[in-house]
Order: C-alpha cells, then structure tokens, then sequence
C-alpha cells in the first residue's frame, strides 16, 4: 500500500465483501482490487453486488492458481483485469497507470460529448420548433429518409442530430459532410474515400465519410451543391447499399442512415437537370422546413440568453446582460442570417462591449438595416425616439403602402414580400394597421 501512495495514489483497504459494499455506498472508489478468496462473502460475490448496484468504479481481480476460473469468469461479468498471485507490483503499477489513462480517455470522451451535445442542442419554445420537435420524435425511431430545407443558418444539422440521437443509431456515429464546403473534384475522394494510387498523392487507403458512418447516421449538408455524377452515386447507395472507393475495384456494403439538408429549391434544380429527380423523391420520405429566425414567436430573447451564457463559458468573461431596450431591438430585427447571424453577434459583443449590460447603442452599428426599393419616398422620422419605436413607425407606414398597392389583398402582398400570409397578417394585427374607410 505504501508503494501505491508513493505513486500519487489514495489508498484504502476493506478485510471483507461486506465492509467493501459499505465503504463504497459512503464513498467513490476508482479502483478496487478485489481478491477472489475472502472471509464470508467472496469475492465474484461482491463483484455481483457492485454491478447490481451500478457502483461506477474498475475491478481488478486477483486470485491463486486454484481460482483463475472465477477469476476469468469475473473478467467475463466485467472486471478489469484479474492478477495472478503471488502479485507482482510492477503488474499492479502497470494496470493501474493503463486504468488510468483509461479513465481519463473516456472523461475526455464524455467532456467531448457533452460539448457536442451543447453546440447542437435546438433551442426555442416557439410552435413552430415545438412542431419540429414532435416529428423528430416520430421519424427517429425509423431509418425513414429525410430532407431538412431552410434558409442558412437555421439549423438544419441541429435538426438531423436531434434525429440521430433519438434513433436506435446513437451510439454509433454521427458524420456530417458539406458539399458546398469541399472544391468539386474532392467531394467524391472525401465521401467515399479512395484506394492507393488512385490519383496523384494518393499514398496510401483513406476512408471516407459514408465508411465512417457505418451502422450511424450520414448527414449530407448542401446536397443542392452535389454534382450529378456524385448524386448517381449516393442515389446507389439509397438503392443497393453499396459502393466503390474512387479507384477501387471492390464493392462495399455499407449500412447508414442518410440524411439531407438544402438552402435550394431542389424542384427547381430538377427543371433546370441539375438535380436527379430519382434521388429527389428517394430523399424527400419525410421534408421538414426549418422556419427563419424572424418567424420564430419570442425565440430571440431566448436564443439571446442562451448565448449570453454559452460566450460567458466559452470566453471566460463575466457574463453579460442585454438592456430591456436591446433585447426589443433584437426582438424586432429580421436576422437575414438567421441563428448563425445572432451567435456570432453575441460573441462580437462579448468583445467589443466593455460594459457588462449590452445596450441598443452597442448592437445597431452592427445590424443589417435598410429601407426597401418599395418605398418611393423616405419617410419622416424623429431622430430623437429610440430605435424600437422608430422600427415600428417605419413597418406601419411601409406595409400601408404595400397594402395599398394590392388594393388591401393580404395573399398577394405576402406573396410579393417573400411572407407567409398568417406571419403578415399577425403583423398587421400587432401594428393596429386597418384600412382607411
């Protein structure tokens, strides 16, 4: 024992099954060295109890010649390793420096998860995401295609990692591949990854993304940016499971949940023959659209919030707060960059801003603000009134002057902003707007 402690190591000792069991409901343990052969209760014995207990702890056993049969059979239940007496003390030091590193592997595995699990965590209240969240449910416990449409930086891999972690796939892997992020001529080599000397510097075997995904989830981002020799493809693997690495002769099986996402309107692609038809409706099982942040019902303060918290970790500054007039100014702004747009003006602020409550004065020099090509004249404004209530006069008289171009028809106005009709006429709702009589 005192060459354990002269390791760096907390030691303790038990001289029975019991007083194990009890000083581990009191206290954790790492590791427990556990002798097969004990007064009462024996060793495998123990072992049980601390399985059935769940006790988050490594077992090494140790036995005489006589009991390496227990002993292996304990190995078999789950024990670390078993040490054949008489004990060696380098065997020891060794196993306990591996179970170690071990420890420390899988801790920082956890930590990764747990960061992982954090950056894609889908954040609102809103019903739209409310909606999202319920058939995420539905489609996950099958390996159902789908394919998430939305503007950029909506969240579209928040949404497929949120599918694969409710699926029966979870534990395996989650690999997401961007066409648009990867010049043309590598999309296939990284996807489907290539043999030696299939091309110059190709120096040795490299597996791709859909190998990586193997029994998991591959989310294909940007499919729209896929060529149409790359779409073939991905169109066989959906058909057959199988494929070929680039300058490969042997066939691979490949089991994998595919899933996709596009910014484009694939339909449109196809009429143009830049996009297969066959692989369209292959992907398109199940479509869900992620809305943009400015539809999203009182999901900016919240998302402001969470990101105040999240930079206040991530940077290691204290944490900020945003004044009562910036969050309505937020609130109010259309975020043509969606979630991505508001993260990163977060993180801007948490920078720029020395002042632990960030005020309408600190966001507008960085928000994307001008008058639309509808408007024939400027309106008047008084410069002395913040910037919520000047916001809010200058949407009232914009959308009575597009109103009255369409002669009051809320459809066809909607339609010629790039609206949905019920997001407008809430708006219209929330401004008191009516129409002359």
């Amino acid at each position: 024992m005192d060459i354990l402690r002269d390791e760096g190591n907390q030691v303790d000792s038990a001289e029975t099954g019991e007083k194990c069991l009890s000083k581990l409901e009191k206290q954790h343990y790492n590791l427990i060295i556990l002798d097969v052969r004990l007064p009462g209760m024996d060793g495998l014995e123990v072992f049980k109890k601390i399985k059935e207990k769940e006790i988050d702890t490594d077992v090494v056993m140790i036995s005489g010649n006589s009991d390496i049969e227990t002993a292996v059979t304990a190995v078999q239940m789950g024990a670390y390793n078993f040490l054949e007496k008489p004990l060696s003390m380098a065997k020891i030091l060794t196993t306990i420096r591996n179970i170690s590193n071990a420890r420390a592997l899988l801790n920082k595995t956890k930590h990764i998860d747990t960061e992982r699990q954090s950056k894609y965590q889908m954040i609102g209240e809103s019903p739209q995401i409310l909606k999202i969240r319920s058939v995420i449910q539905k489609v996950a416990a099958t390996d159902t295609k789908v394919l998430i449409r939305g503007e950029s930086g909506t969240g579209k891999e928040l949404v497929a990692w949120a599918i694969h972690q409710s699926s029966q796939r979870r534990h395996k892997a989650f690999i997401a591949f961007n066409s648009a992020a990867i010049p043309g001529e590598l999309v296939e080599s990284e996807l489907f990854g290539y043999e030696k000397g299939a091309f110059t510097g190709a120096e040795k075997r490299k597996i791709g993304k859909l190998e990586m995904a193997h029994h998991g989830t591959l989310f294909l981002d940007e499919i729209g940016d896929m060529t149409i020799e790359t779409q073939a493809k991905i169109l066989r693997v959906i058909q057959e499971g199988t494929f070929e690495r680039v300058g490969g002769h042997q066939t691979i099986d490949i089991d994998v949940r595919i899933l996709a996402a596009t910014h484009k309107s694939l339909e449109e692609m196809i009429t143009k023959g830049t996009f297969r038809e066959d692989l369209f409706y292959r992907l398109n099982v199940l479509p869900i659209t992620v809305p943009p942040l400015r539809e999203r019902e009182g999901d900016i303060p919240i998302l402001a919030e969470h990101y105040l918290q999240h930079f206040s970790v991530e940077l290691n500054f204290p944490k900020k707060t945003l004044s009562q007039s910036a969050m309505a100014l937020l609130s109010g702004y259309d975020f043509p960059g969606n979630i991505r747009e508001l993260r990163n003006l977060i993180e801007r602020l948490y920078i720029l801003v020395d002042n632990q409550e960030i005020r309408d004065e600190d966001i507008l020099p960085h928000l994307k603000i001008s008058a639309p090509a509808a408007a024939q004249t400027q309106p008047a404004f008084n410069l002395n009134q913040n910037f919520a209530t000047a916001r809010r006069e200058f949407d009232i008289q914009f959308l009575t002057r597009c109103l009255e171009q369409n002669s009051w028809n809320i459809s066809l106005t909607a339609e010629k902003l790039g609206m949905r009709q019920p997001n407008l006429s809430r708006k219209i709702k929330e401004l008191g707007i009516k129409r002359n009589a």
